[in-house]
């Protein structure tokens, strides 16, 4: 065995334990560095999920966007902390580059020395903290559930229970998920 095929095997062992709902390891993409196990990988799913749909285990902190019948690029996310995961179906109704940010009335009941200077709202840009990307998800009856799959300022939360409920990403990793979702795409959160 030579040096790039163990490095791919340490990365599949890595990943297997968060692996939910039956998938296995496949061979990465690209070699992903045991340490970010939060990379962007392509790997095996349970067969039954949409090709084009997208999954998020919350509990493993990974979201993976279904490519072809049992495949998937995983993707590591921040998810809401204990008492605000979101979890459902929704379908995304809209997509915005460089969305603007307004705290929702609970966020700023929950934290108003955080959230209360915001209540107005905050443009879009570099410093929000929907980051580069935003998806919105609404429920079956056309209505925005308010949890959007977005960007981030603090890329180091990923992996963690941190958010008021949205699905975070890295920048780079909901950039490239927004240019390849439309919108209609379902999205199943458990």
């Amino acid at each position: 065995m030579n040096r790039r095929q163990i490095i791919s095997m340490a990365a599949l062992l890595a990943a297997a334990p968060a692996l939910a709902m039956g998938q296995t390891a496949a061979p990465a993409v690209a070699a992903v560095p045991a340490a970010d196990p939060y990379a962007p990988v392509e790997v095996a799913i349970r067969d039954d999920f949409e090709v084009g749909s997208i999954v998020v285990v919350s509990r493993d902190f990974f979201l993976y966007h279904v490519t072809a019948p049992g495949r998937a690029v995983r993707y590591g996310v921040a998810v809401g902390t204990a008492e605000l995961v979101w979890k459902g179906k929704a379908t995304i109704g809209r997509k915005v580059e460089w969305p603007s940010w307004r705290p929702t009335n609970d966020m700023i009941e929950r934290n108003p020395d955080a959230y209360l200077k915001y209540a107005d709202g905050m443009p879009g840009g570099p410093e929000n903290p929907l980051g580069a990307r935003a998806l919105y998800l609404y429920d079956d009856r056309g209505n925005d559930t308010a949890i959007r799959i977005h960007g981030t300022t603090q890329p180091g939360s990923i992996g963690q229970a941190v958010s008021n409920g949205c699905l975070r990403m890295r920048n780079e990793a909901v950039i490239s998920l927004f240019d390849q979702v439309p919108i209609g795409t379902p999205v199943y959160v458990f």
